[in-house]
């Protein structure tokens, strides 16, 4: 990695393999992340998920199997000892066929298990991973190899006690899992629109009780703060971006009393929204930017 990144940066080494590095602490913007691997080769990481604070390192990796809004934190980075990190994208194809040729029972999805965790990694995990991370040099090699690598990785985490958590990616007509998936991305399209619950849970089939608890089994939050991240996530880039302020873009994203907007605003990002936004415009990593791993 460091020969492939030898000043701090990030870059897609390969169709879905994003490599990066860093030799000074940072803290991502909030993003929509969709589902991914993510292995730390040094250094160490916190990922924010709703209330959750999940902790990463050489000896851990952390997978989430259903779009997720997560912040991510280097706190172990130095010019001596640069952090290095990769994310490496699931496809939901390639995880079905992993799982269907090694006769994984998904059972359409357990809701019960929560689609983000950190494990340990394994030698053979490992050495996939590290096989994978040399194709970032090697053209030729990229179009043969990298996709079986990609499938043996997948299927090193399947190996690993995964395999309730991939099924979460598995496309199913049924299951309390995917149906929290079509939630997500109903929650996703229409942000800024009233959230109605009741009706949602009717659509889904299923009580707004059991919608309640599946969605936060599943994501760690519950729908109104899912939405509520979401929200608060795009007034951010439409006033970076778009230089609206914070009036017209908590609007934009569905709040109709701006005091109401600014107060949730400063409870997600620590800062009331014309300060913060003045501290991103300073930083070097503005909303938007392709996210680190």
């Amino acid at each position: 990695m460091a020969h492939a990144l030898p000043e701090d940066g990030a870059r897609e080494a390969l169709d879905g393999l994003f490599l990066a590095r860093l030799t000074k602490p940072m803290e991502s913007t909030l993003a929509l992340y969709q589902p991914a691997f993510c292995f730390v080769a040094q250094g160490g990481k916190h990922v924010l998920v709703g209330e959750e604070v999940l902790w990463y390192d050489p000896d851990h990796y952390l997978i989430f199997t259903v779009d997720l809004p997560v912040v991510f934190r280097v706190k172990e980075a130095s010019e001596e000892r640069p952090y290095f990190g990769l994310r490496l994208n699931l496809d939901p194809a390639l995880v079905a066929s992993v799982l269907m040729e090694a006769g994984a029972e998904t059972r359409k999805g357990d809701a019960s298990v929560k689609a983000i965790g950190v494990n340990p990694v394994d030698a053979d995990l490992l050495d996939a991973v590290v096989r994978l991370v040399r194709l970032a040099d090697n053209p030729g090699g990229q179009k043969v190899l990298a996709p079986l690598i990609k499938r043996e990785i997948v299927y090193r985490l399947l190996a690993g006690g995964e395999g309730a958590r991939l099924a979460h990616l598995v496309a199913s007509s049924q299951g309390g899992t995917r149906r929290i998936s079509r939630a997500i991305g109903r929650l996703r399209e229409h942000y800024n629109e009233a959230l109605k619950i009741e009706e949602m849970a009717r659509d889904l089939g299923m009580s707004v009780s059991g919608f309640h608890h599946h969605f936060k089994s599943v994501t760690s939050m519950s729908p109104l703060q899912f939405q509520k991240q979401i929200r608060l996530q795009e007034a951010r880039r439409l006033m970076l971006g778009e230089d609206l302020d914070a009036a017209s873009a908590g609007h934009r994203v569905g709040y109709e009393d701006p005091a109401y907007f600014s107060r949730d605003y400063k409870k997600l990002f620590g800062e009331p929204p014309q300060r913060d936004i003045a501290k991103l415009r300073g930083s070097l990593e503005p909303v938007g930017t392709p996210a680190r791993v």
